[in-house]
């Protein structure tokens, strides 16, 4: 049973990982910010909320089984991850969807 946990251990921590190196290439990065923000730093931002928003959820399934809280606690917590996770999809499609539409676009 703990092989899940282990899985979702990792993919945390494979996240984590991506968003640091991308944090610190950013930050050696050439170039000014635009003034409404950097996007790549809110995607990153995003990806962090969904990695954080994981591990509370992951938490809470471990209170569950520990006895240390309910069952309602936990399914809020799954609806939220799950919200999180449709959120970041949608905006990875959307993106990937307007990269074809630039490529498609005559020169």
């Amino acid at each position: 049973m703990s092989a899940p946990f282990t899985s979702a251990t990792s993919a945390y921590a494979s996240a984590a990982r991506l968003i640091s190196e991308q944090a610190s290439g950013r930050a050696t990065g050439v170039g000014a910010e635009a003034p409404g923000g950097d996007f790549a730093q809110m995607l990153s931002q995003q990806l962090s909320n969904v990695v954080e928003t994981g591990r509370a959820s992951d938490q809470v399934g471990l209170d569950m089984i520990n006895g240390q809280a309910n069952i309602v606690d936990v399914v809020t917590a799954l609806a939220e991850t799950e919200a999180t996770m449709e959120t970041m999809v949608t905006v990875r499609d959307r993106v990937i969807s307007a990269y074809e539409e630039i490529m498609r676009m005559p020169i």
